[in-house]
């Protein structure tokens, strides 16, 4: 199967259009998950210390290096800087951890996973992140530069942020010596994030989508929060008329609304369609057709955050 192609980041790093998400991936199937989607050519994978399993994603794509399948700079590694680590000296050590579960040299894209910092009043749980763990306000600007020591050190080849508003994005901007190069945030049809989306390509950042379905598997979901379904009767018309599945619809138009989606799933099918989307654009009228989902229903809310006075969705 072909390779996503790429986009180029501002810094002139060439990046996939699609990877395989990893949160929520269970331990013993997110290693073969990893190795069958190298196989099935993906080349860019999306992960976080705070998901608990960057040392079995390292094992196996160190296997896959190992067996010739792809080499290390083929790939494009994604990791994330976690909320209690927001001080500028901790950031440096707490990539290196992630280098270490890895079992890498370095990172492709290290990314601040929220702009919200929070202090440990006991031990780290990464089963319960949000126990022990209280907001304080903090400068993630200062965070930043521990970001940019990253870069200086080699060991991030490229740095960004996650879950930021416009707002917060341009004061990293604002005071960046090296420049963000993504903000990864939750686009999904209903909720497109069309104006964040252009605010951030305005200005060089390319957009990473997360949770591209929904996340329906999120454990806070409740009864009547809205849902990406793909089941819908308009998005089935769509995938018929392409002779494709409603999901390929679905990451078929976050691409074309200028996003890098990155679908999690452990399901070897899936993984297969779910990166067979570059042979297909979506017309005006589907388009439209798909705007017309976009309702604001976001699905990760981070409740444990909203304390901060950085919490990124107050309105």
């Amino acid at each position: 199967m072909a390779k996503a192609p790429t986009v180029i980041l501002s810094n002139d790093v060439k990046c996939p259009q699609l990877g395989l998400g990893t949160w929520l991936s269970p331990p013993g199937e997110v290693q073969k998950a990893v190795k069958h989607a190298i196989d099935c050519g993906y080349r860019y994978f999306d992960c976080a210390m705070l998901y608990g399993n960057e040392a079995e994603i390292g094992q196996g794509i160190r296997e896959k290096i190992a067996d010739g399948t792809v080499t290390r700079d083929e790939l494009f590694i994604v990791t994330k800087l976690w909320n209690t680590f927001h001080e500028r000296d901790q950031v440096v050590p707490t990539c290196r951890q992630s280098l270490e579960n890895f079992g890498l040299d370095y990172v492709d894209l290290y990314l601040i996973h929220w702009p919200v910092a929070q202090k440990l009043s006991g031990p780290f749980n990464i089963n319960l992140p949000f126990d022990n763990a209280a907001c304080y306000n903090h400068d993630f600007v200062d965070t930043w530069r521990g970001m940019e020591e990253c870069v200086d050190l080699g060991i991030a080849k490229s740095i960004g942020v996650s879950n930021f508003t416009n707002e917060q994005l341009q004061r990293v901007l604002d005071a960046a010596r090296i420049k963000p190069v993504m903000n990864q945030v939750e686009v999904t049809p209903n909720l497109n994030q069309k104006s964040l989306i252009k605010y951030c390509k305005d200005r060089g950042v390319q957009v990473t989508a997360y949770s591209p379905f929904g996340s329906p598997a999120r454990p806070w979901k409740k009864p009547g929060d809205p849902d990406v379904s793909l089941d819908d009767p308009k998005l089935m018309s769509i995938g018929k008329k392409y002779g494709k599945t409603t999901s390929q619809v679905i990451l078929r138009y976050l691409v074309e609304l200028g996003a890098i989606p990155i679908p999690k799933s452990q399901n070897p099918k899936r993984i297969e369609m779910n990166i067979d989307i570059f042979d297909f654009t979506l017309d005006d009228e589907d388009m439209k057709a798909m705007d017309s989902f976009n309702c604001n229903g976001r699905a990760v809310h981070a409740m444990e955050l909203m304390g901060s006075n950085e919490y990124p969705f107050k309105k």
